[in-house]
């Protein structure tokens, strides 16, 4: 609220916590006349299932990262949200809003990176948008892309699938998008050496259902508010409770250092190439081998269990023993960074 009291949007609820939760089921559903709050997927199944659709939009600074730009970061967060649910890219579209004074240049760059990240992985742009407005008015460039994919996993991954017993997998290191954007920003030495994760998932989840088939349950991205709103996320849709080794989540050191320098948690810290896997325990050895096979999977690691607690309830154990909650981060951490 602002000081007369009147209900405002604030950067905390673009930051994939509980703001941005809260917005989306308070606000924002009561656009469809379909989807309810057992409906929010990375991505929506049509065409009977067929086919799968994504939409998302990117505002990332800096525009130029190491590891990627905006560009790769549009296409490859699609790609992504698609392959989460077993669907495999095939046409894109995509809007842009650039702002008065923007370099020819740049844009130039950022278009070379859409053709090649999308070619990486047979994706076809075939429409799309443009806008201009004026300066201070967009930051830069904003993107936004929609995928519509083949789906290739049956049943399709859902975060309403998960059930007690079944093994919580992490394809790799936390936090590495995150701490990379707020060192370019920043300039803190301490993380410079971090590059970005972001790549296309969607090699490594073909991967993971060709070696589980129907036992992965559910793929999930990590994007913002980390790994934290992911679990969560899919503990409330599947009405478990989830545990996980605190000891077992692979983080960078120089991430960990990072987050301790500014009292952070890798946790959550958004990653652009990791994924969480909720999978059945008789297939999580082949599953996990899979991965560790895969070059985006090396750091995989078996990181906890879904355990039939409270609904919604997530907790780690420390190193010390004891448990501590996991809840959807409060509410925005790092701006912009996707």
């Amino acid at each position: 609220m602002n000081r007369r009291g009147t209900r405002i949007i604030t950067l905390g609820h673009g930051g994939g916590g509980r703001l941005m939760h809260d917005l989306i089921v308070g606000e924002l559903l009561a656009a469809s006349d379909v989807m309810t709050e057992r409906d929010l997927e990375d991505a929506a199944l049509i065409a009977d299932g067929r086919f799968a659709i994504s939409t998302d939009g990117y505002t990332v600074q800096p525009l130029f990262f190491p590891g990627g730009d905006i560009g790769k970061l549009a296409v490859c967060g699609t790609i992504n949200d698609l392959a989460m649910r077993g669907a495999r890219a095939r046409w894109l579209a995509v809007g842009m809003i650039v702002q008065e004074g923007f370099r020819i240049e740049d844009l130039r760059r950022i278009v070379r990176s859409i053709r090649e990240t999308s070619a990486a992985d047979g994706v076809h742009v075939v429409t799309g948008d443009t806008k201009v407005v004026g300066r201070a008015a967009a930051d830069g460039i904003f993107i936004t892309t929609t995928g519509v994919g083949e789906r290739f996993a049956e049943p399709a991954p859902s975060a309403t699938a998960a059930l007690p017993g079944d093994r919580v997998l992490v394809s790799g290191t936390l936090g590495d998008h995150g701490i990379c954007i707020l060192a370019a920003r920043e300039e803190l030495s301490l993380a410079q050496s971090v590059q970005s994760d972001c790549a296309s998932l969607l090699p490594l989840a073909e991967a993971m259902v060709a070696a589980g088939a129907g036992g992965v349950r559910t793929l999930r991205d990590m994007t913002r508010g980390g790994m934290a709103a992911a679990v969560n996320e899919i503990a409330l849709a599947s009405g478990v409770a989830m545990q996980v080794e605190e000891d077992a989540i692979p983080v960078r050191r120089e991430v960990r250092g990072a987050c301790e320098l500014l009292g952070l948690s890798p946790l959550e810290i958004a990653n652009e190439g990791k994924l969480v896997a909720i999978v059945a325990p008789e297939v999580a050895e082949d599953v996990l081998a899979a991965m560790r096979a895969h070059p985006l999977g090396r750091n995989a690691a078996l990181v906890g269990e879904v355990t039939d607690g409270t609904p919604g309830r997530v907790a780690a154990r420390t190193a010390l023993g004891t448990l501590r909650l996991i809840d959807l981060p409060a509410g925005e951490l790092l701006p912009r960074i996707c």
